[in-house]
């Protein structure tokens, strides 16, 4: 597979990584299945895992945390997970309890999750926000670098970048979202000129995109990002997402147009949920 500079860290990735949000019983993936998948992934080239303690109230991080312990491979792997909190003190307890589920010391990336506005994004970056988490965090080598995550609106993730230098940023670039606020166009030029590493998610946009499963990973995977994270349930899924990225080839400026029109009738709401402002009830995590 191709491998892509990650920002300003040196590091690098191949443009498949492991969205890690499926691999449990919530997607009928068993535990049994759950380690098989993340060992084919790793043995395949695959390096960069993501994941989150609101996945299944934990069972992602703790099926990834298995799954690297058995076989003694956390270090041939960087984990990246998140804190929806957006306290100081509630995002460190967080990372507590994550880093005993993914039986580890350390995370490679640890991001805010999903700040959607900017109203949450001033919440993070108040005295006793979780933004002093972070930094608290990377200080005490409980983390390595520093991330940030959204689906909404672009605005909020280019408010961010202006406000802190973040390592990472996890942005939704389906080739639907191109259509509606859309990170291609306003942040992806910014956060390059940063130095910033961007991440891309959505990129079936929940299974909407699947009658176009190669050409939506082929636009994804076409754009200026260092890596692209794709949810897999089975093994199956794997398979199929390592056969696309290893004969992926960019789409030319026609291609994308005729993919585009192709999948324009998709750019509504009931396709694009995570760009309306109530996206969060009830899909990534209950706010106290």
């Amino acid at each position: 597979m191709e491998k892509r500079l990650f920002g300003s860290t040196g590091q690098q990735f191949p443009i498949l990584s492991f969205g890690a949000q499926r691999i449990v019983d919530e997607h009928n993936c068993t535990e049994e299945e759950a380690i098989q998948i993340v060992n084919r992934a790793i043995d395949e080239g695959i390096t960069y895992f993501d994941t989150a303690p609101s996945y299944s109230n934990g069972q992602s991080e703790e099926r990834l945390g298995k799954a690297l312990a058995l076989q003694n491979r956390r270090h041939e792997v960087w984990i990246a997970t998140k804190t929806h909190d957006r306290t100081r003190d509630g995002s460190l307890k967080l990372l507590e309890a994550s880093l005993k589920r993914l039986q580890t010391d350390h995370v490679d990336e640890w991001r805010l999750h999903n700040i959607m506005t900017m109203e949450e994004l001033d919440q993070c970056f108040a005295k006793g926000g979780a933004l002093e988490a972070l930094l608290e965090a990377k200080e005490q080598g409980l983390i390595k670098h520093i991330s940030i995550s959204g689906h909404t609106n672009p605005r909020v993730q280019l408010e961010a970048i202006e406000r802190y230098a973040f390592d990472s940023a996890l942005v939704a670039l389906s080739a639907a979202d191109h259509l509606v606020y859309s990170f291609a166009h306003e942040f992806l030029p910014k956060a390059i000129e940063k130095g910033v590493a961007i991440i891309g998610m959505k990129v079936m946009a929940l299974g909407k995109l699947a009658p176009w499963y190669a050409k939506a990973l082929q636009y994804t995977f076409s754009l200026p990002i260092s890596t692209a994270i794709v949810g897999m349930e089975s093994m199956a899924q794997l398979e199929q997402n390592l056969a696309i990225a290893k004969s992926f080839k960019p789409m030319t400026d026609l291609e994308q147009l005729a993919f585009l029109k192709e999948i324009m009738h998709l750019a509504n709401p009931d396709v694009l949920r995570w760009k309306s402002t109530d996206w969060v009830s009830g899909e990534w995590y209950v706010r106290e």
